[in-house]
């Protein structure tokens, strides 16, 4: 038996674009590749997470006339595929197993994750069975994606006689989840001796990037096959049934990437995808000399290309020569457009406008917010005029004790490193520089600065970031009080110092641009704290 692995990109809410996408892989699959069975990933035909769309009017006849026009169109071969199935009232997260043009089996999702970025117990009912059916000889089952994070759903495929366990998944990436579901699957395929095919779609979605790397396992938990890594593709294994042993064949079997390699692609690909997907065919970002704006930039290139990317420099009396040198370089390193225009007429004329009202205070943190602000009305106007996407660039980091201004550095429509601390935004710039020269030298070892005062430096206002990032970390990812935090060996007054900025800034989190979650607990969808709390 010839089976195929769709690990394929679909678009959320785009049902007919979706299917004819799928159509065309069943077909080159059927008449080229001579495939007895398709598997293609959870939700396909909707997308994933499909959230408030389900519940419009026109989704379930859309959904249908999907179903039906596949059934026709799969003569002469079948396929596994993940849909949203509505039942009268009720809506279920279902796979459908189509067997020349007809329903073999139908699995609805029997665990519905509510838990960290999942939902699906607003949108979906559960199923109440594990189904296992007989195909060519081999008794197969489907489950979707938590289903068979649980033992139990697991185990109960295996005891009703499953062969092989089919598992359709719209898996999001975080910092080393690949290495994580091939562990945990291979023990349950290890325990039950069976064979395991565990196919993940790709893409971005909103803060959500899937990375694919779909996998195969053989009855003794061992990876026989393992799909790229944020690459769309459509690849093929082989399997002969020996009863009772059913035996693989493949010739792909990827090394595991790096950990930094991982999350690099996968800022990559969350960026291509938003921005194509929401239709944009060009981005623009400041380009401040300093590491953020320099990584961005990177990130933006090999995402879209030099010809689809403008940096601007936006100097003030604050600027350094080094800086404005570094911004040039780089966008030179990498061919892109790049602007200079300098923001301090735009910055005097604001102060000369509130002069009357300032004329009996001292100058303070307004001045500076006001120079971030002049450079936000710079790239906006350029976004309104040429239609381009304005990149923020704040790290995790900065937005998480609030050092960025609310309509200044934090306005704009994606922010690619909002989920990266600033000790993970040096390990990427290096990381990128060892591809090819990318960021120069200096950007990398200067000690940062947002400039926006005569000889400032970040250290001014927060500790230094292997500190800051491990007490974030321990805080927004890991959930640990205060009282767990100093204990690990940190300074009680510096915890309570960032702990408090933390909290403070929740108003400006819940206005900042999304951007691509790589940890385990992201700000934005993963990140549910009120405004307005004593906590």
């Amino acid at each position: 038996m010839r089976i195929g692995i769709a690990q394929i990109n679909t678009h959320v809410g785009a049902i007919e674009s979706n299917t004819s996408k799928v159509l065309s892989i069943i077909e080159s699959a059927r008449d080229k590749e001579k495939c007895d069975l398709l598997v293609f990933p959870e939700l396909v035909i909707s997308g994933y997470p499909p959230e408030d769309l389900l519940f419009r009017n026109d989704m379930s006849s859309r959904i249908n006339a999907s179903i039906e026009c596949l059934k026709s169109e799969t003569k002469g071969i079948s396929i596994c595929i993940g849909f949203p199935e509505y039942k009268k009232d009720s809506i279920f997260n279902s796979a459908l197993f189509i067997s020349n043009g007809k329903e073999l089996a139908r699995h609805r999702k029997l665990i519905l994750p509510n838990y960290s970025v999942f939902d699906e117990k607003r949108y979906f009912n559960p199923g109440k069975k594990v189904s296992v059916f007989d195909f060519k000889g081999i008794k197969f089952s489907t489950l979707i994606c938590e289903d068979a994070w649980e033992d139990r759903t697991f185990d109960l495929a295996c005891m009703q006689g499953a062969n092989i366990v089919i598992i359709i998944n719209a898996s999001p990436f975080h910092i080393d989840k690949h290495s994580m579901r091939e562990k945990i699957f291979s023990l349950k395929s290890r325990r039950n001796k069976v064979p395991v095919i565990y196919v993940n779609m790709i893409g971005g979605q909103d803060e959500l990037v899937f990375d694919g790397a779909s996998f195969v396992l053989d009855s003794g938990g061992d990876i026989i096959y393992r799909a790229a890594r944020f690459s769309e593709q459509v690849s093929y294994i082989q399997i002969k049934n020996n009863h009772p042993v059913i035996e693989f064949n493949s010739d792909s079997l990827l090394s595991e990437p790096s950990s930094i390699k991982s999350i690099y692609d996968a800022l990559v690909l969350g960026v291509r995808d938003y921005v194509k997907k929401n239709n944009f065919n060009h981005v623009v970002l400041g380009l401040s000399g300093g590491i953020d704006s320099a990584l961005t930039l990177c990130v933006a290139h090999d995402a879209l290309g030099k010809d689809k990317v403008k940096a601007v420099m936006m100097p003030s009396r604050f600027t350094s020569k080094i800086s404005k040198e570094d911004s040039k370089l780089q966008a030179k390193i990498l061919g892109v457009d790049f602007e200079e225009i300098s923001i301090e007429s735009i910055f005097q004329s604001i102060l000369k406008s509130l002069k009357y009202i300032f004329s009996e205070l001292d100058e303070d943190i307004t001045e500076e917010n006001i120079q971030a602000r002049c450079r936000s009305i710079i790239l906006m106007a350029i976004s309104n005029k040429m239609g381009s996407l304005v990149l923020a660039t704040s790290n995790k980091s900065e937005i998480a004790v609030g050092y960025g201004t609310l309509y200044g550095d934090m306005a704009g429509g994606f922010a690619p490193l909002k989920d990266c601390s600033k000790t993970l935004v040096y390990q990427l710039a290096d990381y990128r520089n060892g591809i090819s020269l990318a960021i120069p030298e200096r950007v990398i070892t200067r000690e940062p600065t947002a400039e926006l005062r005569e000889n400032q430096k970040d250290s001014d206002s927060l500790p230094d970031y292997q500190i800051l990032d491990k007490i974030l970390e321990a805080f927004v990812e890991k959930d640990f009080s205060i009282e767990q935090i100093v204990k690990l060996g940190f300074d009680s007054e510096v915890v309570k110092k960032i702990i408090d900025l933390v909290k403070k800034n929740e108003y400006k989190r819940k206005q900042a641009p999304p951007g691509v979650k790589i940890s385990q607990r992201a700000f934005g969808r993963d990140w549910r704290y009120p405004i307005t709390s004593d906590y």
